[in-house]
């Protein structure tokens, strides 16, 4: 029994007897077999390597699309805070400015009396007319006028009567202008209004019916 010596390769098989060129051929194929078993194991390796490389490309883009999911929703949360501020933001600048406008609404009361009475005149109206100015800038607007119709959203009745001239609710006297900012009213228009005539309607109709019935001509 031979001990191998450390160190040193194992030579391959060679039958006694054999010529040096059978040597040779023995040592190459043994050469051979030791270089196409390391390829042969490569071979058998690539299908699991690809297939770890696809299990960990499929993490990557499941964690990209949370990612991106995230991303989506906390983007629209922002969008959506900054209207609500912004929302808020008019909302209190409206407030404030109405607060400030209707402080100054009884100077503006003296001021319309004062121009109905022919007051206003040097330097009051002048000052007057540079607050009136200053107001409309900051958007107050003033309505309320004569002849049309009741609207009890803008509008508060102080006093009321018939008139046989009308046709429906109507303002017929304008006794303090309603003030507003945008669509915000900061003061309903105090006026007196006037409704048709009780049974004066109805009249002329009956007659305007009886007359069509006769066939009579119109009068006048």
């Amino acid at each position: 029994m031979t001990e191998e010596t450390p160190g040193f390769e194992e030579k391959p098989d060679v039958p006694s007897g054999a010529t040096p060129d059978d040597a040779a051929e023995a040592v190459e194929n043994s050469a051979q077999e030791d270089a196409t078993a390391p390829a042969g194991d490569a071979s058998n390796r690539k299908p699991a390597s690809d297939a770890g490389l696809t299990a960990q490309l499929d993490q990557v883009r499941s964690a990209l699309d949370e990612r991106t999911a995230d991303l989506q929703r906390l983007q629209a949360e922002y969008q959506n805070y900054r209207r609500r501020v912004e929302r808020d933001r008019v909302t209190v600048k409206e407030i404030a400015v109405a607060s400030l406008l209707s402080e100054l609404l009884p100077v503006l009361d003296d001021v319309g009396r004062a121009r109905d009475h022919g007051e206003l005149v040097g330097g009051f109206k002048s000052v007057a007319e540079s607050l009136e100015t200053v107001v409309a800038k900051m958007g107050l607007q003033q309505f309320g006028k004569e002849g049309e119709p009741f609207d009890p959203t803008i509008h508060e009745a102080l006093m009321h009567s018939y008139a046989p001239d009308v046709t429906e609710t109507t303002c017929v006297a304008i006794l303090q202008p309603g003030y507003r900012i945008g669509e915000r009213t900061i003061r309903p228009a105090r006026v007196a209004v006037a409704e048709p005539q009780p049974g004066a309607a109805p009249a002329k109709d009956e007659k305007k019916s009886a007359d069509e019935e006769s066939g009579a001509p119109d009068e006048g």
